[in-house]
């Protein structure tokens, strides 16, 4: 009966990472520098949902850096445009978590950014309560991959009540 029970609390353990993610996060901080991309968050704003079934979004937007066309949405010049792209990350697609490497992992269908596409967004997954997640990229920009304890870019998200 005592086996029965351990098994039971680690299976509920094991579970709780994949049950705990499910849901709508606000981008509350960015800390330290994106690796292979310095600067690109100045005041980000972002939005990112995993909902029950495995399915993910997420939308960064560099709010400082953000201006309206112009002459309106339709008729954005070529530059107002690359600068709306490069002020602006987004993409969906499919999630899993690993509770064991303590990692999420997006299947990314698509992205603002093409190159992104049928690739796999690994992270760092670190709980601070109910309500607050910590994501770190596994990877350094270079090809190579950043020990959880030599991580040092931050994205800090608060669940959306």
């Amino acid at each position: 009966m005592l086996f029965c029970l351990a098994v039971a609390a680690i299976g509920q353990r094991m579970e709780q990472p994949q049950k705990k993610i499910v849901g709508v996060w606000r981008l509350v901080s960015v800390e330290g520098v994106l690796p292979g991309m310095p600067g690109f968050y100045d005041r980000p704003t972002g939005l990112m949902v995993y909902d029950p079934s495995g399915t993910m979004s997420v939308q960064i937007a560099n709010r400082s850096a953000r201006k309206k066309f112009a002459r309106g949405l339709a008729a954005g010049t070529a530059e107002e445009k690359a600068e709306a792209f490069s002020t602006y990350f987004s993409y969906y697609g499919t999630y899993t978590v690993d509770p064991a490497a303590g990692t999420v992992t997006h299947h990314v269908e698509d992205s603002s950014y093409p190159d992104l596409r049928g690739r796999k967004e690994i992270r760092w997954l670190e709980f601070q309560g109910e309500d607050r997640m910590v994501l770190m990229p596994l990877e350094d920009g270079n090809g190579g991959t950043v020990a959880r304890k030599d991580a040092t870019y931050k994205l800090v998200w608060e669940r959306v009540k």
